[in-house]
């Protein structure tokens, strides 16, 4: 896949070398990768080779997170405040599947590393309970929520989304706003950072914030040797400074500066021609038309 966008124009000759090594692997998408019964063995094996894990699970599995190596990132889906949506949404398999989500977060709890609750909005369907989601936050206290806009990804026979489900990044800010209003989360967690071009905001616990300074970003050399030294380690050992850009509310609404912002032709073309309104041109860091 890497060979193949060698040609392709815009493609920046360090950056396709520095593709040629593996430095993170993603285990998600891949069905449910806590399943596979050799996933510590797996991840020890990427750990030998100096590449982080970033693991996506379900929170049908309680077990097989409590047996769970160090991983660099460990992340519970949390598709649903109540078992009603998360039927609706996830589709469970398990006829016990609420007992056996509730148990995965309270899992998470014990964890020492980095954790994560990933909750995916999806307009119409499960953007009504804030209250339901911050009554979870508790069960596994996660270093951070990450609250995401669903990816429309095209029509689908599996699928009933449509474009429409689909919220704006004002929406997702409104949501968490709205989130840490309740359940006292506000005491606990604090907006940290977003990216605008993806649609997420994410929440941090406060001991991230340091003399002012929020450190949610990873020190991936200090992790790996934290595992060499075989001794028991907190998420706090590997933090990093986050970058201005990257916090909540910065200009650049977490795009890298060092990066350049391309647009989709048709958008330049509306924008150009005077097409998108004031509304829709203030969900953009920039203005298309200058492009």
């Amino acid at each position: 896949m890497i060979r193949e966008c060698k040609g392709i124009p815009g493609v920046r000759k360090e950056r396709f070398e520095e593709a040629q090594t593996v430095k993170h692997c993603a285990l998600s998408l891949v069905g449910e990768p806590i399943m596979y019964p050799r996933i510590n063995e797996l991840c020890e094996q990427l750990h030998s080779r100096r590449i982080s894990t970033f693991l996506v699970t379900n929170g049908q599995f309680p077990e097989a997170i409590h047996s769970l190596v160090p991983i660099t990132q460990l992340y519970v889906s949390v598709d649903a405040g109540t078992p009603e949506t998360l039927k609706a949404i996830d589709r469970p398999l398990f006829t016990d599947f609420w007992e056996r989500y509730i148990e995965s977060l309270t899992a998470l709890k014990d964890r020492k590393q980095r954790t994560v609750y990933r909750l995916t909005l999806v307009k119409g369907e499960n953007m009504k309970d804030a209250e339901g989601y911050a009554k979870l936050v508790a069960l596994g206290e996660p270093d951070f929520i990450e609250i995401k806009s669903v990816t429309f990804c095209g029509e689908s026979k599996a699928s009933n989304l449509t474009i429409a489900n689909t919220p704006w990044h004002e929406e997702v800010r409104d949501f968490c706003e709205k989130m840490l209003e309740k359940e006292g989360l506000s005491d606990l967690y604090e907006i940290a950072c977003e990216h605008q071009h993806s649609c997420i905001v994410l929440l941090a616990l406060k001991k991230y914030k340091i003399d002012g300074v929020w450190n949610t970003w990873i020190n991936y050399d200090r992790f790996h040797e934290l595992l060499k030294e075989g001794r028991p380690f907190e998420a706090e050992e590997y933090m990093a400074p986050t970058p201005d850009w990257a916090i909540y509310g910065s200009e650049e609404a977490g795009f890298d500066p060092n990066e350049t912002r391309v647009y989709h032709k048709s958008v330049v073309k509306k924008a150009k021609a005077g097409l998108l309104s004031e509304a829709k041109l203030t969900r953009y860091p920039t203005n298309p038309a200058e492009q």
